[in-house]
């Protein structure tokens, strides 16, 4: 279930992992108020880290875009799915090591940052790293195929299924993953999200004693906090929607919720029971409550806790039934105070 914070979440964490599609742009542009609430974040002390499954686009490329959109971001603010993996390269073979690289320049910068050594699909290495990129020739997926089926040892920078572009969702490094995992028979080591590399990488490269994750995936960005054993934030600007919430499995739960990076700076209130013997959820002056299996809100408050009441009292019902909640007949409030 949520979690309460009595204080700002600025004043209870001091970092905030940024997921970056969906939590602080939507493609080329800004979410609606992120830099804004950006600022203030990091004027209250709390570091802010921007990090990345993306393992095309190196740090620079990042924290320039960033920067267009008004977002304060150095390249050492930027950690991405690529240099968690040449972590773990480099954590394994160590430094100078040889490794067959399958990705884009993101991965080869990331490669060279950590001392190791990128070659050719031919040549000899230690293992080989595997990344989202645009250019990849099918001649390299194939030898590399071969290789790993042989036992050259094997790394992923992601593994999504899909890609943002600018013509449409698209085929992720995901795909390539579950194409060579099935002719090899070898389940890869996975860097990103939801595994908890990219999220340690983080943390050793910006610090930060109390790291909040915060993001709009539940089964990368929350899930990965799950695994990495760190709080999180869900904002409601990228791909969870309602329907995605309610049917959330208890690791893909946030520990707090709220519509927008908005969430960073105000106390965080806890969904109760509602003390009548029903089902019922009460916070912020909302009840949401599951009937014959439908879900249902009522009362009057700001849109953040519409949405703690609908999670509380979905998932509620999922554990105790196993079965999603019916939301067919709940609208969404579309004002921050209903009736205000």
């Amino acid at each position: 279930m949520l979690a309460a914070s009595t204080d700002p979440l600025t004043a209870a964490y001091d970092l905030a992992m940024l997921d970056l599609d969906g939590v602080v742009y939507v493609g080329q542009d800004a979410v609606p108020g992120a830099a804004d609430y950006l600022r203030a974040t990091t004027a209250a002390g709390m570091r802010t880290a921007f990090i990345t499954n993306n393992a095309a686009r190196p740090p620079e490329a990042v924290a320039a875009h960033l920067t267009e959109l008004g977002v304060a971001a150095g390249v050492a603010d930027v950690v991405t799915s690529a240099q968690a993996a040449a972590g773990l390269l480099r954590d394994r073979w160590g430094a100078g090591a040889r490794v067959v690289r399958l990705g884009g320049p993101g991965l080869e910068a990331a490669l060279h940052e950590v001392g190791l050594v990128p070659v050719g699909a031919d040549d000899d290495a230690v293992a080989v790293v595997s990344g989202y990129g645009p250019d990849v020739l099918w001649r390299d997926i194939m030898r590399v195929a071969v290789r790993v089926r042989e036992g050259l040892p094997w790394v992923a920078a992601n593994a999504d299924l899909t890609i943002p572009t600018a013509f449409g969702v698209a085929p992720g490094h995901g795909v390539l993953v579950e194409t060579l995992a099935r002719f090899t028979g070898v389940t890869p080591v996975v860097a990103g999200k939801p595994q908890r590399p990219l999220l340690d990488e983080t943390v050793r490269r910006v610090g930060g004693r109390r790291p909040l994750m915060v993001g709009d995936r539940l089964d990368t960005d929350i899930e990965g906090a799950h695994h990495a054993e760190v709080d999180s934030l869900l904002v409601l600007t990228g791909v969870t929607g309602l329907a995605e919430l309610v049917a959330a499995p208890a690791d893909q739960r946030p520990t707090y919720l709220s519509v927008d990076l908005g969430g960073l700076l105000v106390p965080h209130p806890k969904p109760v029971p509602d003390g009548t013997g029903g089902t019922g959820w009460a916070v912020g002056g909302w009840r949401a409550e599951v009937r014959g299996g439908r879900l249902s809100v009522s009362g009057a408050g700001g849109i953040d806790d519409w949405w703690r009441s609908v999670a509380a009292a979905a998932w509620a019902y999922l554990d105790a039934t196993g079965t999603v909640a019916d939301i067919t007949a709940l609208g969404i409030p579309d004002q921050a105070a209903a009736g205000g």
